[in-house]
């Protein structure tokens, strides 16, 4: 090729963005390509940038033979000797070629393999830059609709925004603005794939690492997010020094800051949660804004039940059960709520169970608590005194004896009935463990 090539490649370079190695490695292949065509790939072919001329050579292999059987890949060892005399039989001897008689055709098969060399590179490098943005905010330009399917315009590729991933209530137009987040990165046959999300729990947690400094900078920390997209979501957070409110931080000044979040996800509702590793009371502000009097927590089961007044109980539970579920999701327990006329109303039942019992089972139970003196005084040295178990545990003691009545009684009414049935007879530490608010 008669023209110098290196201020075009450098110029392709520096406005592609690609990769001078394979912008060459291209031009070599367009050349080879257009050479083999026009010899029917019936010869030994390779091509090589010269980066001090600025051409791509090309070069004929033939291998030196004693007797030629295809003249197009050998050549007899007389014949070689005129080209090299060292050559012996079995050399492979390489000819350059001239590259410069290509036809039309040849052209344009080189240029075709550049633009596809060329649109490989870019969409190498788009894929390069994009694949480690995953968890990231973006702000692209809406293009078009494909099918339910939000095609947005980022720059310098453009991204899928699926309608899985679109809450319902947001529409947009062609030429709006859109902030999204990334959640995935993939190649695929026609280029990197950039996936977006509005739905997303990392969207509200990405808008306030933007909106508060504090979280961008490693002292308050996200700990968990649970949303129901244009609707609600609950954000644990807990502040690593102690000069800082976690929570009044997210909030910000007269609340610009969360407020600033919930305008860009369209006012969606916002609950800001301290994170604590006592669940019982994290559960109870997660349950926020209602009100809750009891907790009980069961490790075993990983399950939570939650008591509190007859008037907050729809307040606990939410709309269509959205406030419990999102709780549930934060804490990542499993939470039953009841009310207080509930839970008395279950100890209740439970009593009407106990006066049911057989008189074979009654006969039993009385026997078992009729003990002699010494075998009394014996428990009794072994056991913890009532006085100095906490009413929690009373309470569960009650619960296991059935006292009537057990939920409404101090500390010192639940000993007098304890001790009336017989209980610290023999009493048992339960597995369960309650926590009182208030």
């Amino acid at each position: 090729m008669e023209q110098n090539l290196n201020q075009i490649i450098d110029q392709v370079v520096k406005d592609k963005g690609i990769d001078r190695a394979v912008l060459i490695e291209a031009l070599e292949a367009a050349i080879l390509s257009a050479a083999n065509k026009k010899y029917r790939n019936t010869r030994d072919l390779e091509a090589h940038y010269n980066e001090e001329l600025g051409e791509v050579e090309l070069f004929e292999f033939v291998t030196v033979v004693e007797e030629v059987e295809d003249s197009y890949r050998e050549i007899d060892l007389e014949e070689a000797r005129e080209i090299d005399p060292d050559v012996e039989v079995g050399d492979s001897l390489g000819m350059k070629m001239d590259a410069t008689g290509f036809s039309r055709i040849a052209a344009q098969t080189a240029k075709q393999v550049i633009i596809q060399k060329v649109r490989e590179a870019e969409r190498e490098g788009i894929y390069n830059e994009f694949k480690d943005r995953v968890g990231e905010l973006v702000n692209g330009i809406v293009r078009r609709y494909e099918r339910g399917d939000l095609i947005v315009d980022l720059g310098k590729a453009e991204a899928l925004l699926p309608a899985r991933e679109q809450v319902p209530r947001e529409n947009y137009r062609q030429g709006d603005r859109v902030r999204a987040y990334v959640i995935d990165v993939r190649m695929a046959t026609k280029g990197p794939q950039i996936i977006l999300s509005r739905t997303a729990p990392g969207l509200v947690e990405a808008l306030f690492r933007t909106e508060v400094p504090e979280i961008s900078e490693g002292i308050v920390e996200i700990v968990r997010v649970a949303r129901e997209a244009g609707s609600r979501s609950k954000i644990a957070v807990v502040s690593h020094d102690p000069d800082v409110d976690p929570v009044g931080a997210c909030v910000g000044m007269r609340g610009s800051r969360v407020q600033n979040v919930v305008s860009e996800l369209r006012g969606e509702k916002i609950d800001i949660i301290p994170w604590t590793p006592d669940v019982a009371r994290f559960a109870c502000s997660a349950l926020s804004p209602a009100v809750v009097t009891r907790v009980y927590v069961d490790n075993e089961e990983q399950a939570l039940e939650v008591i509190v007044p007859d008037d907050q109980l729809s307040l606990a539970i939410g709309k269509k059960g959205q406030n419990v579920r999102l709780a549930a999701r934060l804490t990542e327990w499993k939470i039953d709520i009841k009310s207080e006329t509930a839970a008395a109303e279950a100890e209740l039942e439970e009593e009407l169970e106990a006066y049911g019992r057989s008189e074979e089972d009654a006969d039993d139970l009385t026997g078992d608590n009729d003990l002699g003196d010494e075998a009394a005084a014996e428990t009794q040295a072994s056991a913890v005194a009532p006085e100095d178990m906490t009413r929690d545990e009373l309470y569960e003691l009650a619960k296991e004896h059935k006292i009537p009545g057990r939920s409404a009684m101090s500390k010192a009414e639940l000993i007098e009935a304890l001790t009336v049935s017989g209980a610290f007879s023999g009493k048992a530490a339960g597995d369960i463990e309650e926590e009182t608010i208030g």
